[in-house]
């Protein structure tokens, strides 16, 4: 079974002068996808409402290989760790269509609460801890228009 995967489409504004995706770019690639990757998991959470309330501990990403524009990036997104007030999250992108991973991209979440306007970790209840490991398999989310291509 394929882990969830979410489609974006390079835009002309996020390339360099190189002709290339600029290296800040994969971050924000990384952020909508856990976004998306969240919301495919935990489909009743309202973040808006402080529902499973999460920051960024850290985050490394490593290219092999650059995007361009109007490419169709895929990034597969899993839980690769599970902690008790943390996880860690592995993010693999590819162009689309294509096998060869060009970048990767590990980050440590932190299970935050609002204790008076000042935001401090706290475990993580049992319940989105199983959703995240169960980790939408299987699901897409394509705001790139690649769909109705099949993907291999």
């Amino acid at each position: 079974m394929k882990p969830f995967r979410y489609f974006v489409r390079v835009r002309y504004q996020d390339c360099d002068s190189q002709h290339v995706v600029f290296n800040a770019r994969y971050g924000d690639y990384l952020d909508l996808a856990i976004t998306e990757f969240l919301s495919a998991t935990m489909p009743d959470r309202n973040p808006v409402a402080n529902q499973f309330e999460i920051q960024v501990k850290k985050q490394t990403i490593e290219w092999s290989a650059p995007a361009r524009f109007n490419d169709v990036l895929e990034i597969s997104t899993f839980v690769s760790r599970m902690g008790n007030s943390s996880f860690d999250v592995r993010f693999e992108m590819r162009v689309a269509g294509k096998p060869e991973i060009i970048v990767t991209g590990d980050a440590v979440y932190v299970h935050v609460e609002d204790d008076a306007g000042r935001w401090k970790s706290t475990t993580i209840p049992d319940g989105p801890k199983q959703q995240l490991l169960a980790g939408a398999t299987g699901r897409i989310v394509d705001h790139a228009g690649y769909f109705p291509i099949i993907v291999p």
